[in-house]
């Protein structure tokens, strides 16, 4: 049995903790990152709590073998005198919202095979899409994350606004949203792109940006001068 201690109480230990919970082969334990006081060993303890926290939580821990879960972070952001590691998760966690870790990628970092191969064996307790991803690899990938998933959320709530102004439901949007999304498993995203931008659609651009209020007609313009780029 693996024995892993979670510190944090957010949204990623929490859905974490109950994964570990019906693993075979992990014992798993959970405490606040506020009490740090008397912090049990473990094999392997994951800093699950804010970037900006992680120093300080890091330097208080004891353990043989440390690893946070940020995506931004990189591995000597830890601040514990022993091993270090990362455990970072690509997706996208809400407290109400459940998980299947077996479709989530574990994006897994370590200073050495062994501890990598602890990691591994963590990951696959819970998961089946395995990447060994280092520091600087992390901080691209995680930006690329943010722009296909924080960036694009708020372009679906600029959307829903937009429905809710002009009293039309956004359920409509649903179906091409979920079309959207599938078409880039069998074509790269600028195979998939379509749209007035592409086309230079000079007339259906001029009446969108006319619809639009003067922070909405940024974003279009923006967005469309980079589509009509290539970049």
């Amino acid at each position: 049995m693996i024995s892993v201690l979670l510190i944090g109480k957010g949204n990623v230990s929490t859905h974490l903790y109950d994964a570990f919970l019906k693993a075979d082969n992990i014992t798993v334990t959970q405490i606040s990152s506020r009490k740090l006081e008397n912090i049990p060993s473990a094999d392997v303890t994951i800093i699950a709590v804010s970037d900006d926290a992680i120093a300080t939580v890091s330097s208080k821990i004891k353990n043989s073998f440390v690893v946070h879960t940020s995506g931004a972070c990189a591995i000597d952001e830890l601040k514990n005198n022993n091993r270090k590691g990362v455990f970072y998760m690509l997706q996208t966690f809400s407290k109400d919202k459940e998980v299947s870790f077996k479709e989530v990628p574990f994006c897994l970092e370590a200073e050495n095979k062994k501890d990598e191969n602890l990691l591994t064996e963590v990951a696959k307790s819970i998961g089946e899409k395995i990447y060994t991803i280092n520091s600087e690899q992390r901080k691209a990938l995680h930006v690329a994350a943010v722009f296909v998933n924080n960036f694009t959320n708020h372009l679906f709530k600029i959307g829903n606004d937009i429905c809710k102004e002009n009293n039309v439901p956004f359920k409509i949007l649903e179906t091409l949203i979920d079309e959207t999304a599938l078409k880039i498993k069998t074509l790269s995203p600028e195979k998939a792109q379509t749209g007035p931008a592409v086309r230079n659609d000079q007339k259906t651009i001029k009446n969108h940006l006319n619809l639009l209020n003067k922070k909405q007609q940024e974003i279009y313009t923006i967005i469309t001068k980079s589509i009509q780029n290539g970049n």
